[in-house]
Formats: C-alpha cells, sequence, structure tokens
C-alpha cells in the first residue's frame, strides 16, 4: 500500500498539472520517511503531507483577466473597495466597475477626448477626480459617477507635466509634477479636490539637471500621514525627497530614462521603491528597501524581473509590483521576489476597503490578482 502511493511523475503530471518543484519535494520527503520514520507511521504522514503539497501548489497567485482588447493605455487604478473599481487613461478614457470586474462601464470624458488621464482618485462609486498630464494639465471631479465633469484646477505654464496624485482620505491630497522653473511642482487640497493650493517651492530640495518624475502608474507620491508624503524621482539622478531631505537612491540611473518609478508604504519606516530602465528593461538594479523611514537603503537578495513602473504594499510582510516585465510578489518585506507573470502591466493598487489587488495596462488590459 505504501508504493501504491507513488505513481511516476510523468503520469502523475498529466493528470494534475502541478510544478517540478512539487515533484522534488516527494522525492525528498519519500527519502527521509523511507530512513528515518516507524514503517507503521509512514503510510498516514506521507498522505498527510501530500495533501499539505497540493494545497501549497493550488494556493499559488495567478493573475485573472478581467479585460483585454482595446486601445487605451491604462495607467490609473482606484480601488474603493472589492467591487468598486476606477481606471483611466489615454483618449480621455475612464472606466468603472461596481461588480468586483465583471462588467465594465466606459465613459469618454466630454471635451477632454484628447486627454491622458494618468491618475485617478475615487472616493466611492459617484465621486472620483481624474488627472490629465500636460499643457494644459487638467484636474476635473465628477460627484455623479461620472455623468458630469467639474474643472477644478488647470495649468497651461510652459513644461508644466503632472505625475500623479495621493489623497491621506476623502478630503486631503497631493499632486505633483515635473520642474517648472527649476523647481517641483506641488499643490495640496484639503476639500476632496475642489480647490488646490500649490506648495511653496522653496521649501522642497532643488532637482538635479534633467532629474524629473515619471508618470508610469500615479505611485511616486505617496502620503505618509496628513502633512507629510515623500515622492521619487529619475532621470540623470534618482532620489527620494523626505521634507526638506534629499536622498539618492542606490538605483539604476544615469539615462532620462532610468531611476525610480514608483513608492510604496508601509509605516512610517518601512518604504519599498521600483524602476530601472524602461529603454532596457532588465537592467538592474530597479528596487530598494528602506525599514528606517529612508536613511538607509538596501537591495534585494532576489529583486524584482526587470523594469517595474508600480509597488504596492498588501498586508503583513507582502507586496507586489508591476511592469512590462511582468508581475512579481515578496512575501518577506521586499528581501526576495518571485515572478507570477509575464504579463505587461502598469499598475497595481490595493482596495481601500477591501483585500483584492486589481492591475491595468496598456490595450486596455485590467487584471485581478486571484490567491
Amino acid at each position: 500500500m505504501e508504493n501504491a502511493f507513488f505513481i511516476t511523475p510523468v503520469k502523475f503530471k498529466l493528470k494534475y498539472q502541478f510544478s517540478i518543484s512539487f515533484y522534488l519535494h516527494i522525492i525528498k520527503l519519500r527519502i527521509i520517511f523511507e530512513t528515518k520514520i516507524v514503517p507503521m507511521y509512514r503510510s498516514v504522514l506521507l498522505n498527510f503531507i501530500f495533501l499539505l503539497l497540493i494545497c501549497g501548489e493550488n494556493n499559488a497567485q495567478v493573475i485573472q483577466e478581467l479585460n483585454f482588447g482595446g486601445d487605451i493605455s491604462l495607467r490609473g487604478l482606484s480601488v474603493v473597495n472589492d467591487n468598486t473599481v476606477w481606471v483611466s487613461g489615454s483618449k480621455g478614457q475612464v472606466g468603472k466597475t461596481l461588480d468586483g470586474g465583471k462588467t465594465w462601464k466606459w465613459i469618454t470624458v466630454k471635451g477632454y477626448e484628447k486627454c491622458d488621464f494618468r491618475d485617478i482618485e475615487a472616493f466611492s462609486k459617484n465621486v472620483a477626480i481624474i488627472m490629465a498630464v500636460a499643457e494644459p494639465a487638467f484636474i476635473l471631479k465628477t460627484t455623479n459617477a461620472g455623468k458630469s465633469w467639474k474643472k477644478v484646477y488647470e495649468n497651461s505654464s510652459k513644461g508644466m507635466f503632472l505625475d500623479a496624485m495621493d489623497f491621506s482620505d476623502e478630503k486631503n491630497g497631493y499632486v505633483i509634477g515635473d520642474p517648472v522653473n527649476g523647481r517641483f511642482f506641488i499643490a495640496k487640497s484639503n476639500d476632496g479636490g475642489e480647490t488646490w493650493q500649490e506648495c511653496n517651492r522653496a521649501y522642497f530640495p532643488l532637482p538635479d539637471s534633467t532629474e524629473a518624475c515619471f508618470a508610469s502608474s500615479g505611485t511616486n507620491i505617496r502620503i505618509i500621514n496628513k502633512d507629510r508624503f515623500v515622492y521619487v524621482t529619475g532621470g540623470v539622478y534618482s532620489n527620494i525627497v523626505i521634507g526638506k531631505q534629499k536622498i539618492n537612491l542606490p538605483l539604476l540611473q544615469g539615462k532620462e530614462s532610468t531611476g525610480a518609478n514608483s513608492i510604496a508604504v508601509k509605516d512610517s519606516n518601512t518604504f519599498i521603491v521600483v524602476g530601472g530602465d524602461f529603454s532596457n528593461v532588465k537592467a538592474m538594479p530597479n528596487c530598494a528597501i528602506t525599514s528606517d523611514g529612508g536613511k538607509t537603503w538596501t537591495l534585494p537578495q532576489t529583486p524584482p524581473s526587470g523594469y517595474k513602473s508600480c509597488v504596492e504594499y498588501i498586508s503583513g510582510e507582502t507586496w507586489i509590483c508591476c511592469g512590462l516585465t511582468g508581475i512579481d510578489i515578496s512575501a518577506d518585506n521586499g528581501n526576495n521576489w518571485k515572478q507570477i507573470s509575464n504579463v505587461s502591466y502598469h499598475s497595481c493598487r490595493k482596495a481601500k476597503n477591501g483585500k483584492r489587488i486589481f492591475l491595468t495596462g496598456n490595450n486596455s488590459r485590467i487584471g485581478v490578482l486571484v490567491r
């Protein structure tokens, strides 16, 4: 009866389609039990461990594609809860689902059909704010589920290019843009995006030559608390700015296509930054970790698989990142990453009030993490 448990890997593979590592575990365990376990208990223990391995194998993370096949580049993503998700992108497009991605309603924002809405912040099924990037840069708000949009901010300054927004709650948020007249543009709202006031540019460190932000996923600025935020930059130089302090990041830099693209925050001490070089997607280093609020940084032992445009904290020690080279997950606070998909996505965000993680990318692609 014991030996009947071990059918050949080839036949077993055809029936269950498990990974090679599964069979290596089986072989290793058989050797241990054949030599060290009392025969009368051997069969029971083997069957128990076999079931545990099946459960672990089937519990692996996969990405379920919810939408694909259009011609919209979706970089804006805001997940209100496990059912309500807003997305935004090129050609003046905004999308929304109220059933967790089973069905989508698509909206072309009237009068802004040529705009690229690279970031979106949603607060409910009815209220959302979208950001159009450049010359002029716009911020629009809807309170009636996208039926109409009110222009709440406009800036036609030469060189104006908005990169990202972040809100700590339904009232307080920041938006960041590339340097204009030698300083990064940063504005604040304390009324849910109805009005915006530009922050004193002199307070923040001067950017280096060709230093800017990447509007790749709407996540290069993150609020730590109501009055404190951090942002990351790229280009010839790549830095993190925390208040008045600018700290160089140990990421790939030196070209306009290199540097940090995204930052995620677990708490006031633990951040992860990802990026790389979008013109050379395999170039390293592409990820850095801090556990002391940004004072010092380390590189992962096993980095993510190439260029990444977005990183998001999930829970515990688990994080996710995505980019042109696919999707990676870390279960140990960013020290080791495992690729779970080679499909390209721009953005990944966790539900503000929930557990689901959604992703957006080119060709109107939307996905969800299934665990």
